[in-house]
């Protein structure tokens, strides 16, 4: 419906920050979908993270899901360049985005096409009417307008004029017709947050610290996110708005984050516990570069970042950085994994403490760059030459890689190894509530820098964890040589004696089996006893799978859920808990990758849920299938 100017001057006054003069009737509803969608420079990403951080502020539990396009900058208009931003905020505590979006922004005609077939029944589709144009449905594909050819008639279609609405509130201030274009997000914002009740004070204390230096734009997006505040209260389109009530969680700090931010917190963490300088060497890649980004604003700490001009320069310096003391980190995702091995199997064979994080997207090759896999662990068990095992780590959900990398800088330090710390895409860029940790509860990381030069020998090993002791060049009395050339035990002397050779292998495979002194015992979500049906999974998997073995024994059904952390070495009790279940299925990100190391480890007659479409599990797809293994 058309708003007169008159409508779009009061929308931008003071007045208008979120207690409107006029009140619709609240409908409460216990938890929401929403999903952000446009072309990639239309900032659905921002105003997703934004209604995030407002929703967290109102007290609800949130789960997120970015969907970036792999092209930088895709033809406007076009379906490869379609951004969306999902998000699930609820009342009551939630694992996953959600399965179906009940409510869509569709910024353009290709946002609405990308996204149409995600949508639950009936659910509401917000649309920039002024975006569908002839040349716009074209470049997406439409042979007619969805918006009048009753293609939509199964969803309440809402068509706004948001492009002329914003342009009304910013009469007045001089701005190019691009500028204001680009404050169209910031009106849908403030649309959709006075929809669901969502406090946008927050957004405007994030825009003034943004524009700080340039007050012009300040004064523009804020009237803008008002603006649209206003106009779902004033108009008569939205017949009511929605209220979620705030989660019931447990007291503390929180602070929404994403799984990226969670890991280079979780090593910052480590360093400053442990007492010793950190440095990342790595080479930007998509989806671990925010890693890199964020720990080089940490310069107030002992950090170090090195943006490397390769792969193999980015893992080199690292393993050079830890040789000579640091706690060494080198991010990546699969396709630099592949470069870096053979310098990861120097720092397995010079036993140094290494970090690789691998962040897991699509492949093979370059594949999907923005879509998530879990297809990287056999390389991560297997992928370098030679017998060179290290251990594993897998985060389960954005706020747990803190946790994931803070616990892999642990293991490294104690154990001198190199460990493989796998998130992937999905978990690198959702994002969750995360309560801020007691530091002085973090597990104690001790690192001992040998000093005393007697009796000092480079491969002389720690009767419990055969560690070999970590000498920092240039400690007097502790000149010593190491290498990729097979080593003498002890003196570290090359050496080519075939009996010495499989000394110095074996007692490394044994050091690493030795890790699983520090798994705990496997925990069951269901039956502790045993069961119908295990579902064994790992990594981003966490929240589909928790949520359908929820939703499965809320039902009756003999389900459980065992989720693991450590991936090697295995937790000692793993294969007695999986035997207790009459049925175990693996679900998978990739074609069956653990399931392969569970047959061979347990011989166990698992089979698996396997899924590589660079999206995350549904929960109805889980469900489903729990109920096909149920019924034999």
């Amino acid at each position: 419906m058309a708003v007169p100017p008159e409508s779009a001057a009061k929308a931008a006054a003071p007045q208008a920050s979120g207690e409107p003069a006029l009140r619709k009737e609240h409908t409460r509803r216990d938890h929401v979908v929403i999903r952000f969608a446009g072309d990639s420079g239309d900032g659905m990403q921002l105003a997703g993270m934004q209604f995030t951080t407002e929703s967290a502020l109102a007290g609800n539990d949130i789960a997120t899901l970015p969907d970036f396009p792999a092209e930088i900058r895709a033809p406007a208009g076009t379906l490869a360049g379609v951004s969306g931003f999902q998000l699930n905020f609820s009342s009551s505590e939630i694992f996953t985005s959600g399965d179906e979006p009940e409510v869509m922004v569709a910024m353009n005609p290709a946002a609405l096409k990308a996204n149409l077939g995600d949508l639950a029944p009936n659910a509401v589709i917000i649309v920039d009417k002024e975006a569908f144009t002839e040349s716009n449905l074209k470049r997406a594909g439409y042979e007619s307008n969805p918006l009048t050819d009753g293609s939509l008639e199964k969803f309440q279609v809402f068509q706004v004029e948001v492009s002329r609405l914003t342009t009304l509130a910013l009469h007045g201030m001089g701005l190019n017709n691009r500028a204001a274009f680009r404050c169209r997000n910031l009106f849908v914002l403030g649309m959709v947050s006075w929809l669901y009740q969502r406090p946008i004070e927050s957004t405007i204390a994030w825009l003034e610290g943004r524009f700080k230096k340039n007050p012009e734009l300040f004064e523009a997006n804020s009237r803008a996110l008002k603006a649209g505040f206003n106009f779902g209260e004033t108009t008569e389109m939205f017949a009511s708005s929605y209220e979620i009530a705030p989660a019931k969680i447990q007291p503390g700090r929180y602070r929404n984050i994403t799984g990226n931010s969670a890991t280079a917190l979780g090593f910052l963490a480590a360093a400053v516990k442990s007492g010793r300088p950190l440095f990342l060497g790595s080479y930007p890649i998509t989806p671990a570069s925010d890693v890199l980004h964020e720990l080089s604003t940490f310069k107030n700490f002992p950090v170090y970042t090195f943006q490397a001009e390769d792969e193999i320069a980015g893992v080199s310096s690292a393993v050079g950085a830890a040789f000579g003391g640091a706690i060494a980190i080198t991010t990546t995702s699969g396709p630099g994994m592949n470069l870096k091995a053979e310098a990861v199997g120097l720092a397995v064979k010079t036993e140094l403490p290494l970090i690789i994080t691998d962040i897991q997207r699509a492949g093979p090759s370059t594949g999907m760059p923005t879509k998530p896999e879990q297809a990287d662990l056999l390389m991560a068990m297997y992928g370098r030459h030679g017998e060179s095992p290290l251990p594993i780590i897998a985060a389960a959900t954005p706020s747990d890689c803190f946790d994931c990398a803070y616990e892999a800088v642990r293991i490294a330090l104690k154990y001198m190894t190199p460990v493989v710390l796998l998130t992937d895409g999905q978990l690198a860029n959702s994002s969750e509530p995360w309560v801020l940790p007691d530091p002085d509860k973090l597990p104690e990381i001790k690192v001992e820098l040998r000093t005393d030069p007697k009796g000092f020998m480079p491969y002389i090993r720690d009767e419990e964890t055969l560690s070999r002791p970590w000498a920092v060049p240039g400690t007097p009395g502790l000149e010593h040589r190491i290498g990729g050339l097979s080593s003498e035990n002890l003196t570290g002397n090359i050496s080519y004696s075939p009996a010495n050779n499989e000394l110095m292998v074996r007692t490394r495979s044994r050091k690493i089996a030795g890790v699983t002194r520090e798994i705990p015992a496997t925990q069951v979500f269901g039956d502790q006893g045993g069961g119908d049906l295990a579902i064994l999974a790992w990594g981003s998997t966490y929240g589909s799978v928790r949520e359908a073995v929820k939703q499965a024994r809320d039902h009756g059904q003999s389900v459980s859920h065992v989720h693991l952390r450590y991936l090697n070495p295995l937790p000692a009790d793993l294969g007695d808990t999986l035997r207790r279940f009459k049925k175990v299925m693996v679900v998978e990100m990739n074609l069956g990758q653990l399931i392969k190391m569970i047959r061979a480890d347990y011989l166990i007659d698992a089979f698996g849920f396997n899924k590589v479409q660079g999206r995350p599990f549904k929960v109805s797809e889980i469900v489903n299938r729990i109920n096909c293994a149920l019924e034999g």
